[in-house]
């Protein structure tokens, strides 16, 4: 079982963080020839290492919507930006374009352009059902310990299913 937060007691083998390593790993058998002995892996590892990577985030966005560090709705993000307290940017990656262009002009104007990065890689439904509500289409993470940890986790995912060659702009 993928060990996403590596504190899981015994032995392990080690994969470079990636869908398809992960991926490439399990197809190659490179479990059973790291471990010396025969192991049985599922062929679908990297998908579920991906869906334990999204839980850990949608509990972490929860945790930082209980403290008050998420703000969720346009009107409310366009505020978070204003204000200047915004550590990332979320969008649906099933947002309308039209909506998605209206924020990224809204961070753009702001002075916190430069270190804000912006994530699309959780659906509406995902976003709501961890949120607790319907059809979340914009949220903003505001300064704050529960924030920070959504963020690092948000990072975690977001580089697990990017290319080899595209990086988070800090």
């Amino acid at each position: 079982m993928p060990d996403i937060d590596a504190k899981a007691p015994g032995r392990g083998v080690w994969v470079r963080f990636g869908f398809a390593a992960v991926e490439q790993a399990a197809k190659t058998n490179v479990f059973s020839r790291s471990l010396k002995q025969r192991v049985r892996v599922p062929q679908d590892l990297a998908q579920i290492t991906r869906t334990r990577l999204e839980q850990r985030l949608t509990g972490a966005l929860g945790l930082a919507r209980k403290a008050g560090q998420l703000q969720t709705g346009a009107t409310r993000v366009k505020s978070a930006i204003a204000s200047q307290t915004v550590i990332a940017l979320l969008t649906a990656s099933d947002a309308a374009p039209d909506g998605r262009r209206k924020m990224l002009v809204a961070l753009r104007g702001s002075a916190q352009e430069q270190q804000v990065p912006h994530f699309d890689i959780l659906t509406s439904t995902q976003l709501g059902l961890a949120l607790g509500q319907e059809n979340v289409i914009h949220a903003a993470l505001t300064e704050g310990a529960a924030a920070n940890s959504a963020l690092l986790r948000m990072e975690n995912l977001f580089r697990y299913m990017a290319p080899a060659n595209e990086t988070i702009d800090r």
